[in-house]
């Protein structure tokens, strides 16, 4: 197995074009004029919403747990995240399906080499 990740792009990089359609609509509208009662501002002091990272994970470390698990039949790593009310998964790295394929693979891998073994068993005992 490669230890290269990367991506390497293929051929000259293009600049593609950005068109922007404007809608008959928007072209023919009439800019609108509110009355300042009529409008909406912001609230003074609350020019942004500071929400963290650290936020996000202290919600999902109450009801989210991350665990790993050794798929043997596969012979890999799953990552995985678990439900802590359901104890279901709710996501895994790497897939099932491909979990399945590579335990599959590794099934008709092991096939081929006993049925080699089996083969040169035979020929050496014929042989003696």
């Amino acid at each position: 197995m490669s230890t290269d990740y990367l991506i390497k792009p293929v051929g000259a990089p293009v600049a593609a074009p950005v068109i922007r359609v404007t809608q008959d609509a928007v072209r023919d509208a009439v800019p609108t004029q509110l009355p300042p009662d009529k409008t909406v501002t912001a609230a003074p002091g609350a020019s942004h919403v500071n929400i963290s990272a650290a936020n996000y994970q202290q919600v999902d470390s109450d009801r989210i747990s991350k665990g790993v698990i050794i798929d043997r039949d596969a012979a890999q790593i799953v990552y995985v995240s678990v439900d802590k009310k359901t104890n279901q998964i709710i996501n895994q790295y790497p897939e099932e399906t491909r979990l399945r394929t590579r335990a599959y693979l590794r099934a008709m891998d092991a096939a081929k080499q006993d049925a080699k073994l089996y083969d040169r068993r035979i020929e050496t005992e014929r042989n003696a």
